[in-house]
């Protein structure tokens, strides 16, 4: 965590970083434009107990397993006084990202967060209204772009629009993360987190959104597998994640 936050937090920034969990490994099968924003990212940590495990079987030794839902306080709390980070939230029901603007100022007791916007359930097909955000973020001078349209929207809308943002040095997936900030949801007990099952909790309290989430992303179990007697053939080339942490 401490060697991403000091990337993410310099004056080069970090570029885009995702977050890859078995969601993410479905969608990679099956949908080409999440491959190419895949391919984009400059650093893509593993947000899930469960893929860290099967990589390291796989003789890909991942050291450590980084959430994005981890990752954002503990940003937030080592740039909150840096006066180079200025954060743009972008995502979730309306008037959530607002709220979790709120909170995260006033833990950070500044302005950390510059702009936020909960975008229409069309955004990413509506060029008019990703015009508009493009520019509230420019407007606002935001440094740290962090995105939360579920996946595979918020990376293959990171992956598009990254161009027109030279000034944002960090873009980063961040999911429910925004929910969590928000106080809109409730995150997982830390001993369910610590024990891999944070997953139990969300089907548990939203199983609407997650059951069949998680029912299909556990074929990851079976691409591993193929992996493993080398029968697998990844929608990367020769290596998925040569970039994992």
């Amino acid at each position: 965590m401490d060697e991403l936050l000091q990337q993410m937090g310099t004056d080069a920034g970090a570029g885009v970083v995702f977050t890859v969990n078995p969601d993410h490994l479905y969608h990679l099968q099956y949908n080409p434009a999440f491959v190419n924003a895949y391919q984009s990212a400059d650093i893509i940590t593993v947000d899930s107990h469960y893929v860290r495990l099967a990589m390291r079987l796989l003789g890909r030794r991942v050291l450590h397993r980084l959430p994005g839902s981890d990752i954002v306080p503990a940003f937030c709390a080592r740039h909150g006084s840096n006066p180079a980070v200025r954060i743009f939230l972008l995502g979730a029901r309306p008037g959530v990202a607002k709220t979790a603007a709120e909170a995260m100022n006033r833990k950070a007791g500044r302005e950390l967060v510059v702009g936020a916007h909960g975008p229409s359930m069309n955004f990413v097909n509506d060029a008019a209204e990703i015009d508009a955000v493009v520019d509230m973020i420019v407007a606002c001078g935001a440094t740290v772009l962090l995105v939360g349209l579920g996946a595979p929207k918020q990376e293959i809308w990171i992956s598009n629009v990254r161009h027109r943002l030279p000034q944002v040095r960090v873009m980063m997936g961040i999911g429910a993360t925004l929910d969590y900030e928000a106080g809109a949801v409730k995150r997982a007990p830390v001993l369910l987190r610590r024990l891999g099952l944070e997953w139990t909790y969300r089907v548990a309290t939203e199983p609407r959104r997650y059951l069949m989430r998680y029912v299909r992303s556990s074929k990851f179990l079976w691409w591993m597998l193929m992996d493993r007697l080398g029968r697998y053939k990844d929608p990367f080339g020769s290596d998925p994640f040569p970039q994992a942490r």
